[in-house]
This record gives C-alpha cells, sequence and structure tokens, in this order.
C-alpha cells in the first residue's frame, strides 16, 4: 500500500486526479461557516474579583518563598552582615527582573487567548510556521475564529525565520524536544513545591519544641499532603474562594511583620536596593557567594506557575493582584527578615518564625502552614492544565480530564495524575527528610523552565509580535543575564538532590516522546496505507456487499481519503451499514474550537452511496464532557448538512451565487447549519478517466438524487435501525530489522502506554452494545 501510494503522488496520473476530483479538501464548507463565537468580555468588577480569587491558586508558591528563601542561601550560617544585604540586593532585583517585568509585563502577553505555559507558546508558534510534526492541518482549520496568525513580507526578518524554521525536520523536533524539556521540568516543579512549602511550614512546630524529633514534622507534613491532594476534585474555582482569603491574609501578615522588622531593628538594610552591593556580595564571598544563588533563586519559584496558570484567570486580574499586594509585601518580607539577620546571624536556620513578634507566633503559625498547602495548590493546578494540554497535541497518553467549573472551561482536574503526584510528593518528603536538599532540587526545576520559556520567547516575539530584533535581543539578554548565573549555581548542587527533578522529568520526557513518536507513526501509516476513493466508488453503491440498515461512523485519523481500517473492515465482512460516515477527530494547535465551527460535513460520491465525511475539530482547551452524546451531536450535524445542501441544490451551479445565497440564507436564521461542497452532481466531463462502471453510476446519481425530506427519513430510519461506531484496534510494533532502542520504545513502554490510557470509546461515550473494534497491527 506504501509504494502506491508514492507512485500517485509522485506520477499523479488519471486515477489520482479522479480521486482528487471525489474527495476535495473542505475548503468551501469551512469558508461557508459563520464565525458566531465572541471571546468574553470581563466587567471591572470581575475582573478584581478575579483578581482576588487569582491570589489563592496563582501566587501561594511565590508567596510562601521567604518560609525557607534565607536557610537555603546561608546553609552553614552568616559569616559578615554585609552577606545579608548582599542577598537581599539580589533577591530584590531578581524579583524585579524576572516575575514582575519579565513575566507579569511580557511573557503573560504571549498569552494563547488566555492559556499559559510552554505548550500555549508551542501552539502560537505552529500556526505562525509549519513546525508541528503531526502534519494533520489543513487551510480550512486556518478560517477558523479561534485560529488567529500573521502573514509577512518575503523579505521580513519574521519570514526568514519562519523558512528557517520549517526547512528541516531536525528543527521541528529539536522544538518539540525542548517544550517537552520545559514541561516535564514544570510537572517536576509541581511535586516539589508542595514538599518544599509544606515541610517548611511543618517545621514551625519544631522552633517551639527543639527536643522534638524531625520525624514528627515529616509525618505532620505527609498528612498535610494527603489532605490537600484530597481536595483537588472539588476544582480550582472553590479552592480558590477558600484560599484567597488566607493568602491575602498571609501577605498582609508577612508585609506587616517585614516593616516591623525594619523598624525595630534598623533601616540599613534598605541599601540593598543600591546594586552595588550585589558586586560586593560576589567579590568578597566568590565561589560561595555563587554557590548560594541556588538558596536565592527559591525567592523567585513560582513564576512559572503563574504563566502555567493563567488559563484559570484573565491577564488584568493576575497584574493587577501581583503589582498591588504580591510583589510589595515580598519585598516588606525579605526586607524585614533581613534587618533582623544583621543583628541575629545565628538564627539563619529559622529566621522566619525567629523574626516574628512571641504574642502572635501560634495564629502565624497557622496561617503559615495554611500558606503552605495554597502554595501547592497553585503548582498543582499549572501540573493539570500543562497535561491537559500536551495530551490535547498528542504527547501524552490519554487520561481522564474533568470540568470543575460551569464559569471557567480552563478549571479542570486530573484523577490519574493527582494520585501520581501525591505518591511522588510523600516519597520526596520521606525520602529527603532534609529541606536544604529538597530546596536544591526544586531550584534546579524551576530555572530550567525558566530558560526553556526565554528560549521559546524569541521565536515569539519574532514571529507572532513581529518586534523588532533589537527588542529581542534586549529581552534575551536581561533574561539570559539572571537565569543562566542561576543555571551554573543549582548545576554545583546535582550530587546535593538537584538531581530528583532530573529524574522525574527524564521519565515524563521519555513517556511523552515515545507516545508522540508512535501517534506521528500512527499517522503516517494511516496515510500511506488509505484506500483509493476511485476504487471505492468503482464497487459501485453496493460498495459490492450487502448493504444492511443502520449507520456506520467509522473513525479514521485522517481527514481525506478512505482509511485502511474501512478497507479490512468490508474485505473480511460481507456487509456494510445503509450509511457510512467517515469520522476524523482532531486537535488543532488553538485554545477552542467554537461549537458552531466543530463540525464539517460532505458527501462523498453519489448519493445512492450514502456515504459520508465528518471531521470534528477540537482545541486543546476543550473536553468531551460527560454530558455530551457524541453520537447525538454527529447525527444532528449530518441532517443539517442534508437540509442546507438540498436547499442550495435549486440555485445556479455558480460558486459565486451559491455561497452569496447561503450567506443570505444563513443571516436569516439559519445560524446553526453546517455548510459542504454542494455541487454534488456528477457529469461525464468530472469522471472521463474511470472505468465505464462508475462513469454509468455517476452519470445516473443526478438523475436518481432525493427530496430532502426523502433523505432525511432516510437517515432517521437507519438511525432507528442502529447506529455503529467502528473503531480500529490497533497493536503497533517495531520492524524486526530495528534497533534494540526501538523495540523497547515501541514494543514494550509505548504498547504498555497504550493498554492503559483511556479508550477512545470512553472519551466519545460510545455505548458497548454499538462499538466494533476492528483489530489491525502495525510495524513501524
Amino acid at each position: 500500500m506504501a509504494s502506491g501510494y508514492v507512485d500517485e503522488e509522485t506520477n499523479k496520473g488519471s486515477m489520482w486526479e479522479l480521486d482528487q476530483n471525489l474527495d476535495q479538501p473542505m475548503d468551501e464548507e469551512a469558508g461557508r461557516l459563520r464565525n458566531m463565537y465572541r471571546e468574553k468580555k470581563f466587567s471591572a468588577i470581575l475582573v478584581i474579583r478575579l483578581a482576588f480569587q487569582s491570589l489563592g491558586v496563582v501566587f501561594g508558591d511565590l508567596g510562601t518563598s521567604p518560609l525557607y528563601v534565607f536557610y537555603n542561601t546561608f546553609p552553614h550560617g552568616v559569616e559578615d552582615a554585609e552577606d545579608v544585604i548582599g542577598a537581599l540586593s539580589l533577591i530584590i532585583y531578581s524579583l524585579t527582573l524576572i516575575p514582575l517585568l519579565k513575566y507579569v509585563f511580557v511573557v503573560l502577553r504571549a498569552n494563547d487567548n488566555g492559556q499559559g505555559g510552554t505548550f500555549a507558546l508551542y501552539s502560537l508558534l505552529c500556526r505562525h510556521a509549519k513546525v508541528n510534526t503531526i502534519p494533520n492541518e489543513h487551510s480550512t482549520d486556518e478560517q477558523l475564529t479561534t485560529y488567529s496568525r500573521h502573514t509577512y513580507a518575503e523579505n521580513s526578518l519574521a519570514a526568514k525565520v519562519k523558512r528557517w524554521l520549517e526547512l528541516h525536520a531536525y528543527k521541528k523536533n529539536a522544538l518539540l524536544i525542548l517544550v517537552l524539556v520545559g514541561t516535564c521540568m514544570a510537572i517536576g516543579d509541581g511535586i516539589l513545591t508542595p514538599v518544599i512549602s509544606v515541610l517548611s511550614a511543618s517545621g514551625g512546630i519544631k522552633f517551639d519544641h527543639p527536643k522534638m524529633s524531625n520525624d514528627i514534622a515529616v509525618l505532620f507534613a505527609v498528612v498535610i499532603l494527603v489532605g490537600l491532594f484530597s481536595m483537588q476534585h472539588y476544582g480550582t474555582d472553590k479552592v480558590g474562594w477558600l484560599f484567597a482569603p488566607i493568602v491575602l491574609l498571609w501577605f498582609l501578615l508577612i508585609g506587616t511583620i517585614g516593616a516591623v522588622n525594619i523598624w525595630k531593628h534598623g533601616s540599613s538594610v534598605l541599601k540593598a536596593f543600591n546594586p552595588v552591593y550585589i558586586y560586593r556580595y560576589f567579590r568578597r564571598g566568590k565561589r560561595d557567594s555563587w554557590i548560594s544563588l541556588g538558596g536565592i533563586l527559591l525567592s523567585i519559584t513560582g513564576t512559572e506557575a503563574l504563566f502555567a496558570d493563567l488559563c484559570h484567570f484573565p491577564v488584568l486580574a493576575v497584574q493587577i493582584a501581583f503589582t498591588l499586594i504580591v510583589f510589595p509585601c515580598l519585598l516588606l518580607a525579605y526586607t524585614g527578615q533581613a534587618a533582623y539577620l544583621v543583628r541575629n546571624r545565628e538564627h539563619v536556620s529559622d529566621a522566619f518564625y525567629r523574626s516574628i513578634p512571641d504574642g502572635i507566633y501560634w495564629p502565624m503559625f497557622i496561617v503559615a502552614t495554611a500558606a503552605a498547602i495554597v502554595a501547592s495548590q497553585a503548582t498543582i493546578s499549572a501540573t493539570f492544565s500543562i497535561i491537559k494540554q500536551a495530551l490535547a497535541l498528542g504527547c501524552f497518553p490519554r487520561v481522564k480530564v474533568v470540568h470543575t467549573s460551569r464559569k471557567f472551561l480552563g478549571q479542570i482536574y486530573i484523577p490519574d495524575i493527582n494520585w501520581v503526584l501525591m505518591i511522588l510528593c510523600i516519597a520526596v518528603t520521606v525520602g529527603f527528610k532534609n529541606q536544604s536538599q529538597i530546596g536544591n532540587a526544586y531550584g534546579t526545576a524551576v530555572v530550567i523552565v525558566m530558560v526553556v520559556t526565554t528560549f521559546l520567547m524569541i521565536p515569539i516575539m519574532l514571529l507572532v509580535w513581529r518586534s523588532h530584533w533589537i527588542l529581542v535581543c534586549i529581552f534575551t539578554a536581561l533574561s539570559l543575564l539572571v537565569e543562566l548565573p542561576y543555571l551554573s549555581a543549582v548545576l554545583f548542587k546535582i550530587d546535593q538532590g538537584g538531581w530528583v527533578p532530573l529524574v522525574i522529568a527524564a521519565a515524563f520526557l521519555i513517556i511523552m516522546y515515545i507516545w508522540h513518536y508512535g501517534t506521528v507513526k500512527r499517522y503516517e501509516f494511516e496515510m500511506h496505507s488509505k484506500v483509493s476513493m476511485a476504487w471505492i466508488l468503482g464497487l459501485g453503491p453496493s460498495l459490492g456487499l450487502v448493504r444492511v440498515p443502520g449507520i456506520g461512523f467509522v473513525y479514521t485519523e485522517l481527514a481525506s481519503g478512505v482509511p485502511h481500517i474501512f478497507s479490512h473492515f468490508i474485505t473480511n465482512l460481507p456487509a456494510i451499514h445503509s450509511v457510512v460516515v467517515f469520522v476524523c477527530v482532531k486537535y488543532l494547535p488553538v485554545y477552542t474550537v467554537p461549537v458552531e465551527e466543530r463540525f464539517l460535513v460532505k458527501r462523498i460520491g453519489p448519493k445512492n452511496f450514502h456515504m459520508f465525511r465528518c471531521v470534528a475539530r477540537y482545541g486543546y482547551k476543550d473536553l468531551h464532557k460527560k454530558d455530551d452524546d457524541f453520537e447525538k451531536m454527529l447525527f444532528d450535524s449530518l441532517s443539517l448538512f442534508v437540509q442546507l445542501e438540498t436547499m442550495m441544490e435549486g440555485y445556479s451551479d455558480s460558486d459565486e451565487y451559491s455561497l452569496s445565497t447561503q450567506q443570505q440564507m444563513l443571516e436569516n436564521g439559519d445560524d446553526n447549519m453546517f455548510s459542504s461542497n454542494v455541487d454534488c452532481s456528477y457529469s461525464s466531463n468530472d469522471i472521463q478517466p474511470a472505468q465505464s462502471q462508475g462513469s454509468n453510476i455517476m452519470r445516473s446519481s443526478g438523475q436518481t438524487s432525493q427530496t430532502m425530506s426523502d433523505e432525511l427519513e432516510f437517515l432517521n430510519s437507519c438511525k432507528e435501525a442502529g447506529v455503529v461506531h467502528i473503531l480500529g484496534n490497533t497493536v503497533v510494533r517495531a520492524r524486526r530489522e530495528s534497533g534494540i532502542v526501538k523495540r523497547i520504545a515501541v514494543d514494550y513502554i509505548y504498547a504498555f502506554l497504550r493498554r492503559i490510557c483511556r479508550e477512545n470509546s470512553v472519551i466519545f461515550n460510545v455505548p458497548h452494545e454499538s462499538l466494533l473494534n476492528v483489530g489491525q497491527i502495525y510495524c513501524i
């Protein structure tokens, strides 16, 4: 089959031309869809409410960093008070350059219609350059309301960058691997954040009871972690309302305590706002100062979660919350701790709790513990969002995804991932018990995600924003000026806990890349083994079989052509249903496809063949809800197509007249109709290359066309007779001559992932009694 496919592409003989005429892409169908979708606008009151709610979801991780930053910066104690000033100066300018300037005011603007994270950046690039490794997109997809892209002048810098990215396959693969590395490190961040936040907060018990065993604090942390992950099924909306007041109180308390410490212990620490003290810090400490950057880095952890969690809240709400509450309170908290440490250098191991006034110690401990739980929520929510995006773009095995809010589509919960995260969090907590080593691991994950984001922003600024190259260079230089020193510092601590996120990320990277590799190879196999449409039509209206009453939905990866699964089916069974619909469900690099534009339907061949094609398009934010009846949606799309097709047959065959007339019809009230290629009459000129049998069939098709009511009645009778969903139950194997690595990846890892992932029948809510699996083997 593969060789036949190549021959068709190269020689383009008469049969190839006939195939192209019979199964044209759906340009006309897509062009006739009305774009009814409009992005939801947020009122000022709602923005303020969401800004408040974002505190409980987005900023918890960033806000609890004062619990452990100074301890991880000076794990062996403070030798000179000037070191505290230098470290504070580094914290101040790191917070200003990375979270405030880079993320809040630049990177957040690179969102994909409100979606954040590395995969959102990747989806933007896939729309503006042909870098998607699964080539299942078509020009019809670009007409979607949510498919925004730009065109470039031939000699512009953006056009040159676009051509450079598209030139070789290895560049596309390198870009994908870069995205996967950032994604896997963000997942590692989601595992380590709950550990270090909760463990640091529970350490406050030991401060008041110094003789208490460390195991008690660890046990307390484990109990909190179990409770936290058990609450996730309630959803971000409910958890956000529960946590937002706690985080607001936390920020106000640490800001107030910081201001009190500055007043009480002296305002000399304010000279840390002078960046000269950064230079003095490195000149005095040299290698030790450089290694201490791994601890200072923890002051900006949670910044990447801020971007990944963007799908839960609008950009303006996040910007308001950060600039008005988070940033000033953090500056006061770190400055106050530094003022305390200048006077009490021996208390660096528990500087946060020591700097709290005695009268409010226990209330503050309770709030700190609650805030640590909130910090964990930020990265857990971000991990759910990231995995959902990876799943939709073919880079993660299919898992159950649950909507948790009727108001905000992006708020989701993934049960399987939730329990995996909980187990890994408990394992790291019990296995290390050492806050310093966990801090080293945490910093490694965070800084790698930041560097990946910086490199992805370069093509985003050039292709999507079309920024001047000087602005791109300034952004890149300022970002790397901060991030590369941090990266070099954490590499010194690989053997002191920094290996943990690397191992976690490597495991997820292997899973995601192998799954993506198998998905690409399955698509390529479908493309090379598809059956000629001319051959199908040459079989006649009965397809050479008995046509039994009923509707058969044949699922395929292809948006054109007849899938191998269908030829395999009719070769082994003597009958096929009266109505056959080839269903292609594909995900596009857009955040959502409006329901009004989701389905494209067209007829294949003459009317008496009763064959159709339906392409169902989804974005990476879209979900198949439990209450959605996919079968009903397919049938309704088919019925609307038949109605519209019959209405259009009475008009001229001129495309211009048909389009304008249909547009007028739709504007008069038929807003929800799905359109198709309505020129379904086949003249003899269209089929001269075909065999005489096919020609006779097509000539007679116009004479035997049914009216709309007759065909609708026929469709309804077939539906009542029974609907069958025909899915391929595929087994993917490596070829015998394949290497050992490929055989392990395909025959064992990919096969295992296929067995444990959710079936398509479950995702589309297909009843078992109407499901028919067709077994076949793919050798790749």
